[in-house]
């Protein structure tokens, strides 16, 4: 069992930048993959980016694609989003997640085990 907390989400204005970390704890050596996504009101929770060790790879949502980026500390054990130039359409509550399986590619929730508390992000001005 992981367990995930996030934080740094916040109000930010649009054309702005934030960071959101996940602290994981637990049974982080058996966690294949990193996931963040998110979930606006009225609409169902979609995929933001993963970061996984097997196989090793990046990636993101068509949305987002080069204005966040993931990333991890030395110790593995924080996953981070970075999010750059945010748009009021990024104004969700985001999760972190991790994948204690193997898959070929972690962009959906059914591939996710465990499951952060969410972080509140409101793009605005």
């Amino acid at each position: 069992q992981v367990q995930l907390v996030e934080s740094g989400g916040g109000l930010v204005q649009p054309g702005g930048s934030l960071r959101l970390s996940c602290a994981a704890s637990g049974r982080t050596d058996r966690t294949y993959a990193m996931g963040w996504f998110r979930q606006a009101p009225g609409k169902e929770r979609e995929f933001v980016g993963a970061k996984s060790s097997s196989p090793v790879a990046t990636y993101y949502a068509d949305s987002v694609k080069g204005r966040f980026s993931i990333f991890r500390d030395n110790a593995g054990n924080t996953v981070y989003l970075q999010m750059n130039s945010l748009k009021p359409e990024d104004t969700a509550v985001y999760y972190c997640a991790a994948a204690n399986k193997y898959y070929f590619r972690y962009s959906d929730t059914s591939k996710y085990d465990n499951w952060g508390q969410g972080t509140q992000v409101t793009v605005s001005s």
